[in-house]
């Protein structure tokens, strides 16, 4: 680490920069503090370390610290200040079986989880060998690829990191953080960066990954980058854009986005929260708070109060637009209202009020009951459009809509709402039958069901099924309008919540389930690829393995069959890209 950075880790860190303290003008005393320094590695530190030490820490070639505002705020709003509440514990008690029974459920698991570990690092060593660095690795053909709006950063790279540590993997670890604080943020094939995924991933990443290890390497480099994605928010109303245009940001030409996703402008709460925690410095905190003082404002306001729409016009604040969903473009906004209150120590109510009232409105007009033969007691989130004539719901769902069971099961257990963990449950399950529907074994990415008018258990009619649905697919389908797989991580990331939240084993069964279904359709020579349909049993790979391949789906899947006590949820929340934030614990204050 260089010595310029020794001055900020003896002010927040001072355990972790005890290596600096060595720079000395005597040369007697320096060749003391190593002699004892030598001593201490050789014989205090465990055989397998867990904090590094020695990181060449490299910095940006611009340091957007420094950059000025053109739209400065005279006064930042700052974190809530006071001590942590004590929140309603989130996990079930789970207890050690040591019984004939528990011992032989507990070498199951470990078998589990071995595979899915050989899972991650067949994907893993081969993205070290033929893509890394690069974005993605092709699965199919090999090599590496950039994403547009990723900045070619390698994103696989920085989004795998906590994987690697939670499974233990820490030569790998060390030399996939050695890579990552040599990231120049400065530096882009691009014009621009998607200012959402660039957060989710890289500052997400990043700040995961420090939580986990404590490298201070690490959240120097957070703090690098947090600067970067600060500069979104220096519009003239301090709303950020979509996209993060360096050249604009330099010159103070940026404005806020005038038709984004809101999933995209108002999901980084968790990240730049954690940043202001960990830094001290409100800035962050001010940027995010202002967009959720938007929230707050509109949300009885909307076409559908209560809810935000799919897209906002930020440069003008208005949000009138008339779609409303919990999938793609918003979902999101939704999932960080209990998991913003959780990482704030329940001291910001707002998110409470938030969460609250849009679920409520999501029950009454957004989840449906799919209408089938076997009156199955489960539940979907569908689309809902507002017109003259009130809203309309279609039964529409998403894979990528699944989130939603294990936000109700979080929402329900933080809030104590048990009837919410309830819909929860009734959600996950309605996405794990949806997997089993599938020749593939594997729930598509969008598709329509039939559905009854309430909640409630409705009956079937065979013959409107035969007029309107698709009959080639299971009974209750009406079409699968895009079949395709793409190796996405939010049926198996409401598992692991509901397992974690019930301590019903049967949620470790459904997830063994789904990934020797989705092992058996995507494999690979090299990895696992995104697959063109799962209507067929004999799939067609589409050479391509998102990072979330590595940083959710197959996290979410190791940590269903890991101890409990692997990365708490109630030590832990986990951004949008399953990496893990350390929420403050009152009895311990160890947070920061």
């Amino acid at each position: 680490m260089l010595t310029e950075d020794v001055a900020w880790q003896m002010r927040n860190q001072p355990y972790d920069a005890i290596t600096a303290t060595f720079c000395r003008k005597s040369r007697v005393a320096v060749a003391l503090v190593l002699i004892v320094l030598l001593y201490l590695l050789v014989g205090l530190i465990p055989e397998k370390h867990t904090v590094l030490w020695g990181f060449t820490y490299v910095h940006d070639s611009y340091d957007w610290s420094k950059q000025r505002l053109f739209y400065p705020v005279s006064e930042y709003n700052p974190l809530p200040t006071g001590r942590p509440r004590s929140l309603p514990q989130v996990q079930y008690a789970f207890t050690e079986d040591k019984s004939a029974e528990g011992v032989a459920r507990e070498a199951v698991l470990a078998s589990r989880r071995s595979e899915v570990k050989a899972a991650f690092m067949k994907s893993w060593n081969s993205y070290k060998k033929v893509g890394f660095k690069y974005d993605e690795l092709l699965p199919v053909s090999g090599g590496g690829y950039d994403v547009d709006g990723f900045g070619g950063w390698g994103a696989t790279l920085v989004d795998s990191l906590s994987t690697l540590w939670i499974m233990d993997l820490m030569d790998d670890f060390h030399e996939a953080v050695a890579a990552a604080v040599k990231i120049d943020y400065s530096k882009s094939q691009d014009s621009s960066c998607n200012y959402f995924e660039t957060t989710i991933r890289h500052l997400g990443g990043l700040l995961g990954a420090y939580d986990l290890s404590k490298e201070t390497a690490l959240l120097e480099k957070a703090i690098e980058l947090g600067d970067m994605l600060y500069m979104a928010y220096d519009t003239p109303n301090r709303m950020p854009g979509f996209y993060l245009v360096f050249q604009d940001a330099k010159t103070g030409k940026q404005v806020a986005g005038d038709h984004v996703s809101s999933a995209a402008i108002a999901s980084s709460s968790l990240e730049f929260s954690r940043l202001s925690q960990l830094t001290g410095n409100n800035k962050y905190y001010d940027a995010i708070s202002r967009v959720t003082q938007v929230l707050s404002e509109w949300q009885n306001k909307t076409m559908l109060p209560g809810m935000w729409p799919i897209y906002f016009d930020l440069e003008n604040i208005s949000l009138d637009d008339n779609s409303f969903s919990l999938g793609s473009l918003s979902d999101s906004i939704y999932e960080y209202l209990p998991k913003t209150f959780a990482i704030l120590g329940g001291l910001e109510p707002v998110y409470e009020t938030l969460y609250r009232g849009a679920m409520a409105t999501v029950i009454e007009n957004i989840l449906y009951r799919p209408k089938l033969p076997d009156q199955a007691d489960i539940l979907f989130p569908g689309n809902v459009y507002v017109s003259d004539g009130g809203p309309r719901l279609t039964a529409e769902s998403q894979h990528l809509a699944c989130f939603a069971g294990g936000m109700f099961g979080l929402g329900g257990k933080l809030f104590e709402i048990p009837e919410h963990v309830t819909m929860g449950q009734k959600l996950t399950k309605g996405c794990v039958w949806a997997y089993d529907a599938m020749a593939a074994g594997i729930m598509p990415e969008d598709f329509q069901l039939l559905d009854c008018e309430t909640l409630e258990p409705c009956d079937w009619n065979q013959n409107q099924w035969e007029i309107v649905g698709d009959t080639s697919l299971k009974p209750g389908f009406v079409e699968v309008e895009d079949p395709r797989y793409l190796l996405r991580p939010e049926a198996v990331e409401s598992v692991f919540i509901m397992y974690r939240i019930t301590g019903d084993a049967e949620y470790q069964d459904m997830a063994w389930t789904m990934f020797q279904a989705i092992r058996n359709a995507t494999e690979t020579d090299l990895a696992f690829s995104s697959i063109e349909s799962v209507k067929v049993t004999n799939t067609v790979k589409s050479n391509s393995m998102d990072s979330f391949w590595l940083a959710e789906t197959l996290r979410y899947l190791y940590l269903t069959f890991s101890s409990p006590d692997l990365i708490s949820l109630d030590e832990f929340v986990f951004n949008t890209e399953a990496h893990p934030l350390r929420r403050p614990i009152p009895s311990t204050d160890e947070s920061s």
